[in-house]
């Protein structure tokens, strides 16, 4: 897969977690900028490009920036990572970095993390139909690790303003992990906990993102990315 005009990119996923183990995969997500000219035709350009063997992907600019006003954790990572972690940064790419909190409101970040978690919670009732009793287990390991990182530093994010992507004390996770793939509903009492504590919590965050910071942005990147032929 190549794609151009990359104004952000970096190792994100259970590597950057502290999560992985050998064999994880190495997950990384970017982002890039359309041409400008292309987006005034009949045919938009994809929005998105995912790969595996490398396992990447890349989300336009626009795209990018949708999602995470939505609150979405998996593009929120993208700058919020150690500096090590990045492998491309441009001019553009670090000044959404420094706008990365204009990004946030306190009902889409609860919605989104305590969603997600959710979602995974689900998937462990669900676990292992058609697959190996093994199979099924090292996945629900897997799902109860996230399930957790989503509550953990969700609710960071909602509480402080700040997104710490290196989980504290790896090893209580895979123990967490193990625990819940030998009996899903163990994941509950850290579910309901923290659904309790977002209740509980006054954010910091205001009530809705400041789009205005991104769609001036995304204008900056427009405007570097036009060429007349």
């Amino acid at each position: 897969m190549t794609v151009t005009n990359i104004l952000l990119s970096g190792v994100v996923g259970s590597t950057a977690y502290g999560l992985a183990h050998e064999g994880s995969d190495v997950d990384r997500l970017g982002m890039f900028a359309a041409p400008t000219e292309e987006l005034h035709g009949l045919h938009t350009p994809k929005e998105s490009h995912v790969s595996t063997a490398p396992d990447r992907t890349l989300h336009e600019a626009a795209k990018w920036c949708r999602l995470a006003l939505g609150g979405n954790p998996t593009a929120m990572e993208l700058v919020w990572l150690p500096d090590e972690l990045y492998e491309v940064r441009t001019p553009l790419g670090d000044e959404l970095i420094g706008l990365r909190t204009t990004l946030l409101s306190a009902q889409r970040v609860r919605d989104a993390y305590l969603g997600y978690a959710t979602q995974q919670f689900r998937r462990l009732s669900n676990r292992g139909e058609g697959a190996p009793a093994q199979d099924g287990r090292r996945r629900s390991a897997k799902h109860a690790r996230h399930l957790k990182r989503l509550c953990v530093q969700g609710y960071e994010l909602y509480a402080t303003g700040r997104l710490t992507i290196r989980v504290d004390d790896p090893e209580s996770y895979h123990r967490f992990g193990d625990e819940v793939a030998a009996d899903p509903d163990a994941a509950l009492p850290l579910l309901r906990g923290f659904e309790e504590a977002f209740a509980k919590t006054r954010s910091v965050l205001p009530d809705r993102p400041d789009e205005r910071a991104a769609d001036a942005w995304l204008r900056r990147v427009r405007r570097r990315f036009y060429t007349t032929q």
